[in-house]
């Protein structure tokens, strides 16, 4: 097809070009080379370290993508030398540094970095950032030696850590597996730990410059930087990792039922959804999450209008609201509450939020002025008689878990998350689905006896805590801290929507809103001042828009388990005639799998369906067709839907 888009734009949303990794080999030792930084380290298979990376950052958080120059690789049969020469910088400053990179076969690998700014450079962080895997680490031992010499035992926690479970660290040494130990040491600065999984990155973090101290900070020209991170590894595997059955999908036992399915509205695309409105309302979305901000202009016209969006998409509308005034906050609240029931008292759910909580207090600083949070809350239940009240974070998680809700005041306790807070590639993007079990565990425990709500979430990040706002993004590119992430309209927004929505239904959550309605985290596509190409020209819907209608289909059904592959996504709920069961390929290379039970028929949106099912808002059905494989092979990011009989 001539007006086909490229396979770039119906995977990810862009025709950005991707460098592919480099595998670095030493023996049993692995490495992958990833812009001069390593990923995936492992030692006979088994993954050691998530990453070793060298990061300049600037004064919002975001990440410089160095140009590297000077590259060379020298690869040998008992190890490999890494070097380069590295420029970050942006208009007002640059920061220049040399790597390099060594393996051996015996289990060792060194990384190390030497630089210096070449005017004053304003960053929050410029060092060496280490990432320990979750998967078989989360809640096991850890012996941590200090930065005066002491030994203490410790372990990685299991519920996330608001703060830093680890301090003024110099090396951890943790086992891999069985038999097998890992070392990291980590020179030339003091380092800490931070739980990453407050910010759904599936690793503990290790970095250097403790937090307490003052950011941003001035790197001046003649401060020079020297640091390095060494791994030794020891022992002997004593057997294989083992995890599902390579390659087969197997259905366990009921986990309970399929939450409400919402969607985010953002007061600027009030008129586009109400617009699109016919094919909004078919997703059917339970939920539509209005927000309120008055900073930004928001008014009596704003609150009406979030009414008749949720109306025109028969859905219930809740309110986010945020709450300017420090001093005058009850009568802030009161004077909504008014504004509020003059219009018919719509929001049975109301979520309230102080303004100085959409920014983020690092441990260690001082938290600015705010309400008294019971004093808050209170008044709330006042000024919102018959509604329920909720309390947490407009933000992120994280900012939940370091500043927690009265959960004895409130009714329902909420948080949203972003994919992209640390980094915008691909990979870690996907991976942030294997720490949503625990999110889900530690807001359980926030919440008690009450429910927790999920969302507005989406790959891209609609405020920034850490910084003025996210990215605007105008080049269509994969950066972390993204307000318009181009994945949201590929296939790989698809399958992190479905595993998004099947982690989160599997842990509890009692409702859960994704993305929005048009605009950036929207799923049906309407012209805006960034780029969107094939949609730009040919219009329609996002491939999410066909998961989202799927996972709002079985609100209320029976959950089962399901046991997937590390590379699957999955939920199935049972119906009246069987078993409906969702996979989705979370990675970029081809997976087969093994089926549980009978499949009577398919519905397969992949690069091929693409066209066919972005320009038919009833694909789910029309698309669907007779299956009866044993076995299913999905293509990168693919997702699928099977009746099981």
């Amino acid at each position: 097809m001539s007006n086909a888009p490229s396979l770039a734009v119906r995977l990810f949303g862009t025709d950005e070009p991707v460098a592919p990794l480099r595998i670095l080999r030493a023996g049993a030792l692995t490495a992958e080379l990833d812009t001069g930084n390593l990923r995936h380290i492992r030692y006979a298979g088994v993954e050691i370290v998530r990453a070793i990376s060298f990061i300049v950052r600037d004064r919002n958080w975001g990440t410089y993508n160095p140009v590297i120059s000077d590259l060379a690789v020298d690869e040998r049969a008992d190890g490999f030398t890494v070097t380069y020469k590295a420029l970050a910088l942006d208009d007002n400053q640059a920061f220049r540094y040399s790597a390099r990179i060594e393996g051996s076969a015996d289990g060792k690998l060194a990384f190390t970095a030497e630089g210096s700014a070449e005017n004053a450079f304003l960053t929050n962080r410029t060092g060496f950032v280490v990432l320990h895997p979750i998967a078989g680490v989360s809640g096991h031992p850890v012996t941590i030696e200090h930065v005066d010499g002491s030994i203490v035992e410790s372990r990685f926690p299991d519920i996330i850590n608001p703060i830093q479970p680890m301090m003024e660290l110099r090396a951890l040494t943790h086992e891999a597996a069985p038999g097998l130990k890992v070392t990291c040491r980590m020179e030339g600065d003091t380092y800490e730990m931070e739980d990453q999984r407050n910010w759904t990155d599936a690793s503990y973090k290790t970095y250097v410059r403790p937090l307490a101290l003052p950011w941003p900070y001035t790197l001046p020209p003649e401060e020079r930087i020297e640091q390095a991170v060494r791994l030794t590894v020891t022992g002997t595997l004593a057997a294989a990792a083992s995890g599902a059955t390579a390659g087969t999908v197997t259905l366990g036992e009921r986990i309970g039922t399929a939450p409400p399915l919402g969607l985010g509205l953002d007061p600027t695309e009030i008129a586009d959804t109400i617009a699109q409105s016919d094919r909004l309302r078919r997703v059917g979305a339970r939920v539509l999450v209005g927000y309120y901000d008055p900073s930004l202009g928001h008014d009596e016209a704003t609150l009406a209008g979030i009414v008749e969006a949720a109306r025109a998409l028969d859905a219930e509308p809740w309110l986010e609201a945020v709450v300017q005034s420090v001093d005058g906050f009850a009568a802030e609240i009161a004077a909504l509450g008014k504004t509020v029931a003059g219009l018919g008292s719509p929001f049975r759910t109301v979520l309230l939020s102080p303004l100085p909580d959409l920014k983020c207090t690092l441990p260690g600083s001082v938290w600015p002025p705010a309400p008294p949070p019971r004093d808050f809350f209170e008044v709330a239940r006042k000024a919102f008689p018959n509604a329920r009240i909720g309390g947490g974070m407009f933000s992120l998680f994280t900012e939940m878990n370091r500043k927690r809700p009265p959960v004895d005041l409130i009714d329902l306790v909420s948080f949203t998350t972003t994919a992209m807070l640390h980094a915008g590639d691909d990979i870690s993007v996907t991976e942030t689905l294997e720490t949503l079990p625990s999110v889900a565990l530690s807001a359980s425990a926030i919440a008690g006896d009450k429910p927790y709500a999920v969302g507005p979430s989406a790959i891209g990040m609609r405020m920034n805590p850490y910084g003025e706002a996210p990215f605007a993004n105008p080049k269509n590119i994969r950066q972390a801290i993204n307000f318009n992430d181009p994945r949201q309209r590929g296939l790989l927004g698809a399958a992190w929507a479905l595993g998004f929505f099947a982690r989160f239904a599997a842990g509890g959550a009692s409702t859960i809103t994704l993305g929005g309605t048009t605009g950036a985290f929207g799923l049906v596509s309407v012209r805006h001042d960034w780029p969107q190409p094939y949609f730009d020209e040919a219009g329609g819907v996002f491939p999410a828009y066909h998961v989202l209608r799927g996972m709002a289909r079985l609100t209320g059904l029976p959950l089962r388990a399901v046991t997937t592959p590390d590379t699957i996504e999955a939920i199935a709920a049972e119906t009246g005639d069987g078993v409906e069961l969702w996979l989705a390929n979370r990675t970029g290379t081809e997976q087969s799998v093994a089926l549980p039970g009978a499949p009577r028929d398919l519905f397969l949106l992949d690069a091929d369906s693409f066209v066919a099912a972005t320009r038919d808002p009833d694909a789910i059905d029309t698309l669907a067709k007779p299956f009866d494989n044993s076995t299913l092979v999905l293509t990168p990011y693919a997702v699928a839907r099977l009746r099981l009989s």
